[in-house]
């Protein structure tokens, strides 16, 4: 799959206007997977590190983290892993396919405005709410953005930074079309996960972000540190080795 070696000062995307956003924002996401693939080329390309045992990550959670039922009642899993990519049903949510199955994995509940919460309790259903949070992020809708850094974000300093900058930083949907590709879940834990998830861009760029995620108050929601940073990346990648292939176009 070939790829540009342009490296030009004007040719950057990260020096326009229009790409000036926190990096470390949950809902810019995908916004800056678009600065990844179309930064100028030449630089290493990463791939994704080998699956990890299951194991809890990050931050110790609360005693209560992993407990409680989902919040609109989708069924849990004693299952700690993923080997292969669900069969799964997609939509739309912006220009993204995204997988849905409200029933058994999410999102549970919908909203007038379009805005997607509740996943299971399993593999799949973080698979589903890291996809879903990646989805939502790209969709441009400023009351979906505020929605997703208000109840998507697990409380403290990092997402008081996030709804701070999401309140100061206008949002606007992707140019490129961008659709998921490849999954890894690098660890599970019923109270926390790691999801990495490998997009590509209707060009053919490849680029691949992780999400830190944790079961809290019924859902899964994004870990996000003090600065507000809530993902490992997204960083380009060659191809999809490593990845599990999963895709809805």
């Amino acid at each position: 799959m070939s790829q540009s070696t342009e490296s030009s000062t004007e040719s950057n995307p990260f020096t326009k206007p229009g790409f000036i956003i926190a990096a470390g924002l949950v809902v810019a996401l995908i916004a800056a997977a678009v600065v990844i693939f179309l930064a100028p080329k030449g630089q290493e390309n990463a791939q994704p590190a080998p699956a990890e045992s299951t194991r809890s990550v990050g931050a110790s959670p609360s005693a209560s983290a992993g407990s409680g039922k989902s919040v609109c009642g989708l069924p849990a899993s004693k299952d700690t892993a993923l080997g292969t990519a669900p069969k799964s049903k997609w939509e739309l949510v912006g220009r993204m396919a995204t997988p849905t199955d409200p029933k058994t994995f999410g999102p549970g509940v919908t909203d007038d405005s379009g805005f997607r919460s509740c996943f299971a309790q399993s593999p799949t259903g973080v698979l589903y709410a890291a996809m879903n949070v990646a989805a939502l992020g790209s969709t441009g809708s400023p009351e979906i953005v505020a929605k997703l850094a208000e109840k998507l974000l697990v409380p403290g300093t990092g997402r008081d930074n996030a709804m701070r900058e999401a309140a100061a930083t206008p949002v606007s949907p992707n140019a490129a079309s961008i659709q998921v590709r490849g999954f890894l879940i690098k660890s599970y834990t019923s109270s926390e996960s790691n999801v990495d998830l490998a997009f590509e861009t209707d060009s053919g760029a490849l680029a691949h972000l992780t999400l830190s995620m944790r079961w809290k108050d019924g859902d899964w929601k994004v870990m996000p540190v003090d600065d507000g940073k809530t993902y490992s990346g997204p960083t380009q990648i060659r191809d999809l080795s490593g990845f599990i292939l999963w895709s809805g176009v």
